[in-house]
């Protein structure tokens, strides 16, 4: 069974001075409204699986096919480019604009999706970890790839520099002291999905499963969704057990480095928060768990078989549920995200 820890701080948070994530979808459907790749992905509902794991209802936000790239990340990077592009008349980002990230996943598309549309240049940072595959999808987006480091730190440390020594833009979806404005951006395009969800759903959930790597994604959905359904639903937030960077800040008290070993859920394998993230999701969050590597796997085999293809990371908040949660029960109506399709998909 996942690990849970009840959240201490709901409702006040820690990093009271930080910026918070923003709650207002409307100026990212304004924004994207004018990309011809945009569509609305679908809420599933999900009977069967929701049989199987003990609960009344479950509805998947299944993002496996958004906008060409096949993850939520598609609005990330790609919306503050698009901002960026819009403060700069429209026509592109800047003029000879260099926009530099390090990814795990599929940031680094979003990045290099944004840039291809507004005519900027892409520069993306993996670990030697990092599949050549994934490689290879990012240069036929037109990205440059420079692989640096064992882990997502060491080619994030890799990009800083980069941006540092070159005066390009580092585009992350994490954030720190004296880093801000970029990742507020990134996230305030995954309001995009959670305007999506409120509108789809037919009724307020009582439980919300959130995955999080430095928690980008979480924060802004949950901030959109106290907005909209208030303290109601039970928000609960789910890292692997290799990489618990909030559930061990929000007990520590303020923001921790969780060092671990690597994780099957590459996506989320963060070991430091985004501390705007930290700062909305204790205030927000009901509660934190952990999943171990089998329970990844074996909620995503039976994800597979109800016909949800994922990945671990992409299905980690449903395998939580799969695993059994402590506190959801038979009359529970469960909504969660289907973060990324498969690898090969």
């Amino acid at each position: 069974m996942p690990e849970s820890f009840s959240n201490p701080v709901r409702g006040t948070g820690l990093l009271r001075d930080w910026p918070m994530p923003k709650d207002n979808p409307a100026p990212v459907a304004s924004l994207l409204e004018q990309c011809p790749k945009h569509g609305v992905t679908p809420l599933r509902s999900a009977p069967d699986l929701a049989r199987a794991c003990g609960v009344a209802a479950l509805h998947i936000k299944d993002e496996s096919g958004r906008m060409g790239l096949g993850s939520f990340k598609a609005l990330g990077a790609a919306y503050a480019i698009a901002k960026d592009a819009r403060a700069n008349g429209g026509e592109h980002a800047a003029p000879g604009r260099t926009y530099v990230a390090a990814s795990a996943g599929n940031h680094g598309l979003s990045v290099a999706a944004g840039a291809a549309v507004f005519g900027a240049r892409a520069v993306i940072y993996l670990a030697q970890t990092v599949p050549e595959a994934f490689a290879e999808r990012l240069r036929a987006k037109g990205a440059e790839v420079v692989r640096a480091g064992a882990t997502y730190e060491d080619s994030m440390e890799a990009a800083q520099r980069a941006a540092a020594d070159h005066g390009w833009t580092l585009l992350s979806d994490s954030s720190w002291e004296g880093y801000t404005d970029p990742p507020l951006a990134v996230m305030e395009g995954y309001l995009q999905l959670a305007g999506e969800v409120v509108a789809q759903m037919p009724a307020p959930p009582s439980h919300i499963l959130l995955q999080a790597g430095v928690g980008g994604m979480a924060a802004a959905l949950t901030a959109h969704f106290r907005k909209a359904w208030g303290d109601a639903p039970q928000i609960v937030v789910v890292e692997p057990e290799a990489a618990p960077a909030l559930i061990e800040s929000v007990r520590a008290g303020q923001a921790v480095t969780a060092p671990g070993p690597v994780s099957c859920m590459g996506r989320l394998d963060c070991k430091t928060p985004s501390m705007i993230a930290l700062a909305g999701l204790s205030r927000d969050a009901d509660s934190f768990v952990t999943i171990t590597e089998d329970e990844a796997a074996a909620g995503v085999a039976l994800l597979d078989r109800h016909g949800f293809a994922t990945t671990p990371s992409g299905g980690a908040g449903l395998a939580a549920l799969i695993a059994g949660l402590p506190g959801i029960g038979p009359q529970a109506r469960v909504l969660a995200v289907l973060s990324e399709g498969p690898e090969d998909g």
